[in-house]
């Protein structure tokens, strides 16, 4: 073997390291490498290259197998790799040489589409294999264009892959592997009889990859009915992940605002999501925030898709510390920069709850999850501990900072980027960042410097600071009733209330 083979990893443009500590679900391994898997060189070459160092324990169990044809039933936590363990496989087995649709990577939401479409090109950068995106809200023509020229792998969302099928201009009679992500979502009602229709037009004999956090009863029996001796993996010996620590502030509604207020200026915020339950309360929310002093961003999804898509994407890219959205963005959306999540609205579901806070902690690294709880929630907080085995505490006065914060953020991995055309650049003045017009004034006056919430003082603050004024006497959150006893009186201080009810 030439020096040149021996030596080719050292050749390699490969970025700093990650030095964050991570916890046992992405550790937790048999030791095994990247090259004990046999990949192509090219594939190789693009795994380094994008950060990764090892396969986390998901893409141990389900890379070789992929690569063997068998079919899968994987479950594994959020933020443990799951999108690597099946794009990987994928890459290593589409043939570049073949002119036809090899691959198609359904997944539940248009934002998931973008992302994973990038985990392709970027893993597989050296391999010319072509990765195209189709998805709901964007301009039919522009799909029929592309898929006249060579597509291999095809990431979309159901609606539109079905719609390109059913009309003779996705030719899916060539697609050898189907890969389902989020598999509980894309089997329920929304969507279930979509899959159907869009599994007539794959060849018969078509392996299925099937992966997910969760696996209800749909799941079960689409896996009964479609799949050929699947190879189940389950990596779920618990639901949430370890390195998120969970906390409770049981307030009244009228309270939340003061305590989201005091919670910037408390924390050490990298990046966070903030959760509300309906599209409604996302804009008010956002609003609200933007009065206190702080940016932030909106998403739902009533938002035009071009939108969405500049949110998504400045948001990955550290444009803005804080993203406002519903649950449109619960959904495998990953970005590292992310160590705090807080539920404005707590959800009624534990899957929901598991999906929003896996959005910090993102594989194996810490984050923190706040849940602003008042007395019409006590019920769904017990339900959701009681499901998902899990105990969330009450908010203590101060935080341990080890607990969600990076040593060093320079090592925090920069997003795959966003293919620049999915990214509107010419939009007119009004429409340069999605918000209602009322709203432009505020965001378009910050800045970077504003986004240093653990610093700089919020209006309220500085107006309590002022001399002139009596200092406004702090309270505790709001005394639980006596039936809510199992839920102990603690946490950080919040400001009276000097503003509107939200």
């Amino acid at each position: 073997m030439s020096n040149s083979e021996q030596d080719w990893k050292s050749q390699l443009n490969i970025p700093k390291k990650d030095t964050r500590p991570q916890t046992e679900d992405v550790l937790n391994t048999k030791g095994n490498t990247f090259e004990d898997f046999y990949l192509k060189r090219e594939l190789l070459m693009g795994i380094f290259e994008a950060g990764f160092e090892k396969p986390s324990p998901i893409q141990e169990e389900s890379i070789p197998v992929a690569i063997a044809g068998r079919d899968i039933l994987a479950r594994a936590k959020n933020g443990t790799g799951k999108t690597a363990a099946f794009v990987i496989p994928t890459l290593e087995k589409v043939k570049s040489k073949i002119n036809k649709i090899q691959a198609l990577i359904m997944v539940p939401t248009r934002e998931l589409a973008l992302q994973t479409s990038q985990v392709v090109r970027t893993l597989g950068k050296r391999c010319e294999i072509s990765c195209m995106v189709t998805t709901g809200g964007t301009n039919l023509r522009d799909d029929i264009i592309r898929l006249n020229e060579t597509v291999h792998i095809l990431v979309g969302t159901p609606g539109r892959v079905l719609d390109l099928a059913s009309r003779g201009i996705a030719d899916l009679s060539g697609c050898g592997l189907f890969i389902m992500d989020e598999a509980d979502k894309m089997l329920s009602r929304d969507f279930k009889s979509i899959i159907e229709q869009i599994l007539t037009f794959l060849p018969e004999q078509h392996q299925s990859l099937l992966f997910s956090a969760t696996f209800p009863l749909t799941v079960k029996e689409f896996m009964v009915k479609h799949l050929h001796k699947p190879y189940e993996i389950n990596l779920m010996d618990e639901l949430t992940l370890k390195g998120i620590t969970q906390y409770y502030a049981f307030v009244e509604e009228k309270q939340k605002l003061h305590c989201l207020n005091t919670l910037f200026s408390k924390l050490q915020i990298n990046q966070a999501i903030i959760f509300c339950n309906s599209t409604n309360r996302v804009e008010l929310l956002a609003k609200k925030i933007t009065d206190l002093g702080f940016s932030c961003y909106y998403s739902h999804a009533r938002m035009k898709q071009q939108e969405r898509n500049r949110v998504f994407h400045e948001f990955r890219h550290g444009k803005v510390r804080t993203l406002v959205c519903s649950d449109l963005l619960t959904r495998g959306i990953d970005i590292q920069a992310v160590n705090v999540v807080i539920n404005f609205d707590f959800p009624k579901t534990a899957e929901t709850y598991l999906h929003r806070i896996g959005r910090s902690g993102r594989f194996g690294h810490l984050g923190l999850a706040i849940n602003l709880i008042n007395w019409n929630d006590r019920f769904n907080l017990y339900k959701i501990e009681q499901e998902l085995g899990t105990e969330i505490a009450a908010i203590p006065t101060t935080i341990d900072k080890s607990l969600y914060v990076a040593n060093d953020n320079s090592a925090v991995p920069v997003p795959f980027p966003i293919e620049q055309q999915l990214i509107p650049q010419n939009l007119p003045p009004q429409q340069q960042l999605p918000l209602p017009p009322q709203m432009n004034a505020h965001f378009n006056t910050m800045n970077q410097q504003q986004f240093q919430m653990q610093q700089q003082p919020s209006p309220l603050q500085q107006q309590q600071q002022q001399p002139q004024q009596p200092q406004q006497p702090q309270q505790q959150f709001q005394q639980p009733p006596q039936q809510f006893q199992q839920y102990p009186q603690q946490g950080m201080p919040i400001q009276a209330p000097q503003h509107p009810q939200f």
